[in-house]
């Protein structure tokens, strides 16, 4: 985006795998030049789809929507002449970002407190895996395990006594570059006032602390929270998903129990329900999930998902559609939010989509890429 609303700031990201990468990521989409310092060998994520066979150079979407429109330099930090070059950009930058771990960082001379010294405008971007003090500051984390496994996270999605299913890659990353990303915004407005920069910091603990923060807040407070139910035995059977008989899924969004379950009725055509035992109010619902679930799975399994979701909107019923991932890159909504963009390719790709940022700003046209191969733009510092 070159004319977007940080068009003009500078950011130096020595990152590697997603978070530092997701929050400079979202830079280089908002309009800042963002040069990515790797090492000889590369960012590793470039090479995430090696094991299927696919190059590390092109290809690798998990690289490609947190890195397009970057520069990248490859440095040498272990040497004294490209450590050189490193400070060089940082006295030109306004932002550096890293996910490198502390000690790395410390070794190197790049720790928060030496640069921020040397730089005093500068504001310094530290995302971390468990924070920057306490025994765990070197563990090394991921998303699998700071952001869902420590915080809590995983251990909600599944009832009493089940161990949870393998979590998808990234979302803890994505969660927390978003973090880092708001925090270096805020530290770049102060500097307007101040003429200081400051460190910012996050990690992917703290963030999945704070993402899970209703549940962490009714234990801190009362200590102890609901569990994770069952489907068959959620209390709130009107906010529950259930399948049409074509096989298709929705989900119900009836938040208010007693206001929107006359509608519901009327839109099944199971006026009866109203009065029939352990039915008849939320309260009553709650008590007898089970058999209100069982009933209504029975009742949906009779018609399509087309038949059900006409009747929702005639009669005022909230929902959504329980979408695949192929459903939703084809729905009509996803698209018109503006969830996809299309890339500049490098010379001899294909033009291919990708999912966009989330974040759109009035009156600027997003064009973003490409992707910079590995040192394409070392010669240049």
């Amino acid at each position: 985006m070159t004319n977007g609303p940080l068009h003009g700031v500078k950011v130096v990201e020595l990152g590697v795998w997603v978070a530092g990468p997701a929050a400079t990521g979202l830079m280089a989409d908002w309009g800042a030049n963002v040069i990515k310092v790797e090492p000889p060998t590369g960012d590793p994520q470039r090479a995430v789809f090696g094991a299927l066979g696919v190059a590390d150079q092109a290809g690798v979407p998990p690289f490609e929507i947190d890195n397009r429109g970057k520069k990248s330099v490859v440095l040498d930090l272990r040497t004294d002449d490209d450590l050189a070059t490193m400070h060089r950009l940082l006295a030109e930058a306004d932002v550096f970002v890293s996910n490198v771990r502390p000690a790395g960082l410390a070794r190197m001379g790049l720790d928060p407190e030496s640069l921020t010294a040397r730089y005093p405008r500068l504001v310094y971007g530290l995302l971390t895996g468990y924070g920057s003090s306490g025994p765990d500051v070197d563990r090394a984390g991921y998303d699998v395990g700071a952001f869902w496994a420590r915080s809590g996270l995983a251990h909600t999605l599944v009832a009493p006594g089940d161990n949870p299913p393998g979590v998808r890659s990234g979302q803890g990353d994505h969660t927390t570059g978003l973090s880092m990303c708001a925090g270096v915004m805020a530290a770049l407005f102060d500097r307007e006032r101040t003429g200081k920069g400051r460190v910012v910091e996050t990690s992917l603990l703290r963030t999945g602390i704070y993402t899970i923060g209703w549940d962490v807040g009714v234990q801190l407070r009362f200590g102890k929270r609901t569990g994770t139910k069952r489907r068959e035995q959620n209390p709130a059977p009107q906010i529950l998903n259930y399948v049409a008989g074509d096989g298709r899924a929705f989900w119900l969004l009836g938040l208010e129990g007693d206001r929107h379950w006359p509608g519901l009725l009327g839109a099944i055509g199971r006026q009866d329900l109203a009065g029939r035992e352990g039915f008849a109010t939320a309260r009553e619902r709650a008590v007898n999930c089970a058999a209100v679930i069982a009933e209504l799975d029975a009742h949906f399994a009779t018609q399509t998902y087309a038949h059900w979701t006409s009747q929702f909107d005639e009669h005022d019923v909230w929902w959504a559609p329980l979408n695949s991932i192929p459903e939703a890159i084809e729905d009509p909504q996803v698209i018109a939010a503006g969830s996809f963009v299309d890339m500049t390719p490098q010379p001899g790709e294909e033009p291919y989509r990708a999912v966009n940022s989330p974040v759109d700003f009035g009156g600027y046209e997003p064009t973003y890429g490409p992707v910079p191969r590995l040192g394409e733009h070392t010669p240049e510092w």
